[in-house]
């Protein structure tokens, strides 16, 4: 890692979390610098690693599923007294467990245990039929159903489920939403977890029943089943039932909860059907890998920024599916999707399997975000300083050319749209496949002004949360490149948008 000269005595303290990863000290620093919260309240009591599964495993027979345990929710997020119903299913029967852990930073341990539910008698239930347009919807039994506490905080939670006879283990994952204002809406990119979900065997939105990698119409998934082991850049059977989070979004809201910062969180559903919830918010925040929007989400965003809310995608491959929820078998709202389109005119060199079944009616996800999902998408490089005399830069040291290693990827943003003040604070080559032998690109983070003094930054990378923390149990990603995980800069530019977003003020 380069080192960065210190302009403060506050980077001389991020400097040393950078190199020594003391997340207590910057747990303290934004701790210290912060006004109360509930964020801040919430993550002085006391956690605990035992979130973390101790026995899981993979069906060999299906690459993706734990038949042993392995349950899904009724609904992606639920408000204080709203309820949530689990539908588990253990094969063979056994007897098991939910405890759910509320996770966050809590002085380094990640997650604190909030309740415990059970004993259960455990049943095999059935796979669902392979529907039109192969959909897998299960319509399991419930095991019980919980009314979520009022004074449980906003956050993304975990019902870690044990079998009892053989002691395996996987997770459910909910977000426990508010109304409240807050600086930030953190929105999870759930859409795009499920998207990717292959439970039980090859049924993601990526397969038509002849290509593993499909990218057209006309392929439906649903909520209601599991999620399976993340299908692709790693191999992490740990994180079994938890969609993406504890690989792209958690090292960023561990972060931030380290650093006080007031944020409240979000399903990318419900950006889809609540429209003016995003205002109660000074800041919108797009995290990792976050492909798939309906038309609702994209017009939503657009009048919040509009309005005056701040919007940073810190997010790669954003915006690039175009969806079209719709209610379960039983009425759920919100429960199915499929792919209808893609955002933007077709581009050159984006000849995916299926794609062209496309209408290309879209409009482009570069008039929202500051740049397109440019091909050949994949690949990755370092994140190189275009201007260093932006403020983003400030207290970085970096001079122009600079780089953070690594932190481009796996899929990046590119090709600038034409709006008004944008400017191009970074941009640099993506490497895809060694020596570039499987095509090179140029990727390209913005930042642009809103009507009303507010911003809208895009890093333009997938990885950006590596670059900030390394939370208990993490497995960094490896496909093409590898970032290299924590870095001071990457703190510090990122604490420099989060702080001018917080001095703003809300739009009503």
């Amino acid at each position: 890692m380069k080192t960065v000269p210190p302009t403060s005595s506050l980077m001389n303290r991020r400097q040393f979390i950078a190199t020594t990863g003391s997340f207590a000290m910057s747990a303290q620093i934004g701790l210290a610098d912060s006004s109360l919260n509930v964020i801040t309240t919430e993550n002085a009591k006391p956690g605990t690693r035992d979130w973390m599964l101790t026995k899981t495993g993979v069906d060999p027979k299906t690459k993706y599923r734990c038949p042993w345990i392995e349950g899904y929710c009724s609904r992606t997020s639920v408000r204080g007294g709203e309820k949530i119903i689990f539908h588990v299913s253990t094969n063979p029967p056994s007897p098991f467990t939910i405890d759910i852990y509320r996770t966050g930073y809590y002085g380094g341990d990640g997650g604190r245990h909030v309740l415990s539910l059970g004993s259960f008698k455990g049943v095999t239930q059935p796979d669902p039929p392979i529907g039109p347009n192969r959909l897998r919807e299960c319509q399991w039994e419930a095991c019980t159903e919980l009314t979520i506490p009022d004074d449980w905080v906003s956050g993304v939670y975990v019902g870690k489920l044990t079998a009892e006879r053989d002691g395996w283990q996987s997770y459910v994952i909910f977000i426990v939403r508010d109304d409240r204002r807050a600086d930030f809406l953190f929105q999870c990119s759930d859409t795009t977890w499920q998207a990717y979900n292959r439970w039980p065997d090859q049924f993601a939105l990526y397969d038509d029943g002849k290509d593993q990698w499909y990218c057209g119409p006309g392929v439906d998934v649903s909520f209601d089943r599991p999620y399976g082991k993340y299908c692709q850049i790693l191999d992490a059977p740990l994180s079994t039932g938890s969609g993406s989070w504890f690989l792209w979004e958690f090292p960023f809201a561990y972060w931030m909860e380290a650093q006080g910062y007031d944020v409240s969180y979000i399903s990318n559903l419900d950006t889809h059907a609540d429209a003016k919830g995003l205002l109660r918010a000074k800041g919108f925040l797009s995290i990792g890998h976050d492909e798939y929007y309906s038309m609702e989400m994209y017009d939503h965003l657009k009048a919040a920024v509009a309005a005056g809310v701040n919007a940073c995608f810190f997010s790669g491959d954003t915006c690039w599916g175009r969806i079209d929820p719709r209610p379960s078998s039983s009425g759920a709202p919100n429960r199915i999707f499929s792919r209808i389109d893609a955002f933007g005119p077709r581009l050159p060199g984006g000849d995916w399997a299926g794609a062209a079944k496309f209408p290309y009616q879209t409009p482009s996800e570069a008039d929202l975000i500051g740049a397109r999902n440019a091909p050949p998408v994949t690949g990755g490089g370092p994140w190189v300083c275009s201007m260093p005399d932006h403020w983003i830069f400030a207290g970085t040291g970096m001079k122009k050319g600079d780089g953070i290693p690594g932190l481009v990827g796996w899929e990046w943003m590119g090709l600038p749209a034409d709006i008004p003040g944008l400017e191009v604070v970074s941009t640099g080559k993506t490497r895809n496949g060694a020596n570039g032998t499987k095509g090179e690109g140029v990727y390209a983070a913005t930042i642009y002004p809103g009507p009303k003094k507010n911003i809208v930054f895009n890093a333009a990378t997938c990885w950006w949360g590596d670059g900030l923390s390394a939370p208990p149990g993490y497995v960094r990603p490896k496909v093409y490149t590898e970032p290299k995980g924590v870095d001071v800069r990457a703190q510090r530019i990122t604490s420099n948008i989060l702080d001018r977003i917080k001095q703003s003020s809300h739009v009503s």
